[in-house]
């Protein structure tokens, strides 16, 4: 009797094999899911196994890509060598990068991170996994990003520095695949600015909608209250070229001034204007660098080029701007006739890991930026950011290849 069941569980498992793998697959998805991973998917045809995972947990992707891929290739290859792996990475459940591993390398005997490939190109693998149940959804969960403000300033003859440092916590929630909420409240530390500045009050109160459309393009559009006063609607697209090192970028606002006093918001409704963005930037791999060219309209009629330079680091970016505006013709003259620089920092704040427990709120890091404008221009070549996440950082994370540098770093 023992040799027959012997013999019916060895022919189980040889022509049954995709029950083996999708035990296999199945443990590595609850495994994602007990890292902290949200959004997870997977599901498997005849030619890949596809993950599909959202990182809210590690502040760096690098970081939190690099722990599912670890697990994934613990407990989760296909290993008949007929069969690649995927994983698929969103962001707010956008599908936003794509890492492969050819079948070959699934099943060898060693894998590394090296072996993935990664790309903003999904192929057909989103296709076969988004109808998929997800597990530990981020829908309707809240998170509170901790992000401090600080300005500074050589504006007045007697004063050496003119200084203002708030703290600017932001609740944010997704409320449908590419959807986020997002409400801020600014709490003044030391102000020497002005008056308007010394209360409580909100900063930036904001919709926005993401969507990924064909060839590796990203839209968000948003609307709310930004920042620098402004008050309105935000569109902004992204195309990455196949050559991914090489995007190209658009931006369309209209807005109008406004500002709160206190919990009260004063929204100006004369003195509407368009200000749009179209730039190129290059990622040169070696160094981390960002290398940005954009031609501007800002926020009070005024057309400029500007280029940027920013080298990123896993949790600091550093770099530096340039920039020409023409004479607008008003009163005020541009600075320098219309030159200016300077140097941007941003630096990750802790903490860098946070789990979330159910619906209790998720406290994550935010960023922390400031800015040195070495032509002492105020009026001109001002602009605005639609989100409180809207920075250098955060549109540098999923990029193919700063992505691919932190996994073999880290």
């Amino acid at each position: 009797m023992i040799y027959i069941v012997r013999g019916l569980m060895l022919a189980a498992f040889i022509f049954c094999p995709k029950y083996a793998y999708s035990q296999s697959g199945e443990e590595t998805a609850q495994a994602l899911i007990e890292l902290g991973f949200e959004n997870v998917r997977w599901t498997e045809d005849d030619s890949e196994r596809v993950y599909v995972i959202e990182n809210n947990v590690f502040k760096s992707s690098g970081v939190g890509v690099g722990k599912a891929i670890d697990q994934i290739q613990q407990t989760g290859l296909p290993t008949d060598g007929t069969k690649a792996c995927c994983l698929i990475v969103l962001v707010n459940n956008v599908p936003r990068v794509a890492l492969r591993l050819p079948a070959k390398a699934a099943s060898a005997p060693t894998v590394s991170r090296a072996d993935w490939q990664i790309s903003n190109n999904l192929g057909d693998s989103w296709e076969k996994v988004k109808h998929v149940k997800s597990g530990n959804s981020s829908l309707f969960k809240p998170d509170i990003v901790l992000i401090p403000e600080f300005w500074w300033r050589n504006y007045r003859i007697s004063v050496m520095y003119e200084v203002y440092l708030a703290f600017s916590p932001s609740l944010e929630i997704s409320l449908w695949p590419g959807m986020k909420l997002g409400y801020q409240v600014v709490f003044p530390i030391i102000n020497q600015y002005s008056q308007q500045y010394d209360k409580i009050r909100p900063g930036f109160v904001t919709l926005s909608q993401t969507f990924r459309l064909p060839a590796r393009t990203f839209v968000t559009a948003t609307v709310g209250t930004f920042s620098n006063e402004r008050w309105g609607f935000d569109v902004r697209a992204k195309h990455f070229l196949p050559y991914e090192r090489l995007s190209v970028e658009g931006r369309f606002g209209y807005t109008s001034n406004g500002r709160y006093d206190g919990w009260a918001y004063k929204a100006g409704t004369k003195y509407w204007t368009w200000t749009g963005t179209l730039a190129a930037e290059y990622f040169w791999q070696p160094y981390n660098t960002t290398i940005k060219v954009s031609g501007n309209r800002y926020l009070y009629g005024e057309y400029g080029i500007r280029g940027d330079m920013m080298r990123h680091y896993r949790y600091a970016s550093i770099g530096f701007y340039a920039m020409l505006i023409n004479d607008p013709g008003f009163s005020i003259k541009p600075a320098n006739n219309g030159f200016n620089g300077g140097f941007t920092l941003q630096i990750a704040i802790p903490p860098y890991r946070s789990k979330r427990k159910g619906y209790i709120p998720h406290v994550k890091g935010g960023d922390f930026t400031t800015r040195y404008n070495a032509g002492n221009e105020w009026y001109y070549g001002r602009n605005y950011n639609a989100r409180a996440d809207d920075n250098y950082r955060n549109n540098i994370d999923y990029n193919p290849y700063f992505l691919k540098s932190e996994l073999l770093n880290y």
